[in-house]
């Protein structure tokens, strides 16, 4: 049995209902498969919120996951956080995430961080399509406990599994100039109200590195956590309770593969 079928036509099935343009995303993605064009895809949620990505299934990925799939669960976890929220959005890909959030909020300022020279292109490409410049700021640089240099992998297609998980011997590499924890989290002024994480590993030295203190006026937080070896989920999240805030829900993927919602104060409330 083709495992990967059931997954192909839930993408068939969310492509025509999730976007504006569905069909011809799908007949585009059906050519490039075949003839290697087109090169890229603008998915339009609507008349005013869209996403270019590279055509290739590793850079679409997360366009589902946030704009249909809603994995970080905005709706739920960050209704509360007022009319003027910071939010700062930590391997921001393509900014997907940073779009919807500060669509979800239109009084929120968004600091968004991506690593990969490549991908860091068309996040800064998706603000401007979606006039977003005044209120969401990309930055390519990476996060660390402590300011540095950091190499990762970057295969140059925007792959959301760009990142220090996937440095193998083979695998094309870079390094970029990183900002310490402490400095993201207050680059706006003040500390982020919602911190989001999905770094492909390095969510371990960001956070580990850092003191709990700097999260001392952060709400919420929401992050992916991977298996990198010598590390855990249980690191994470005895960090987080040391900093004053608690796991909300959990869900796990595989063993060591899953997503956390954290918070300081009652959801919702």
């Amino acid at each position: 049995m083709n495992r990967s079928l059931p997954l192909a036509l839930r993408r068939v099935r969310q492509t025509v209902r999730g976007f504006d343009n569905g069909a011809a995303l799908l007949v585009a993605m059906a050519r490039q498969s075949v003839t290697g064009k087109p090169e890229e895809l603008v998915f339009r949620m609507d008349a005013d919120t869209s996403i270019t990505v590279p055509n290739r299934p590793g850079a679409r990925v997360p366009v589902y996951e946030i704009f249909v799939e809603d994995e970080y669960r905005l709706g739920w976890f960050t209704s509360d956080l007022g009319e003027q929220p910071v939010a700062l959005d930590i391997g921001a890909h393509v900014g997907c995430f940073s779009v919807a959030f500060a669509r979800k909020h239109p009084g929120a300022r968004v600091d968004s961080y991506e690593a990969s020279p490549s991908t860091a292109e068309y996040l800064t490409r998706n603000i401007g399509d979606n006039a977003l410049q005044a209120r969401v700021h990309g930055n390519n640089l990476a996060v660390q406990g402590e300011a540095g240099v950091l190499e990762l992998a970057d295969n140059g297609a925007a792959s959301g599994h760009n990142g220090v998980l996937h440095l193998t011997a083979d695998a094309a590499k870079v390094s970029v100039r990183s900002v310490s924890m402490a400095e993201a989290l207050t680059i706006s002024g003040r500390t982020a109200d919602i911190v989001k994480i999905d770094t492909e590993g390095g969510e371990y030295d960001m956070v580990l590195g850092s003191d709990p203190a700097d999260w001392a006026g952060v709400r919420r937080v929401v992050l992916e956590y991977h298996d990198l070896p010598g590390h855990s989920w249980e690191e994470l999240e005895a960090f987080f309770t040391s900093a004053g805030l608690n796991l909300v829900e959990r869900e796990q993927f595989l063993p060591r593969l899953g997503m956390a919602w954290l918070s300081r104060d009652t959801v919702g409330a």
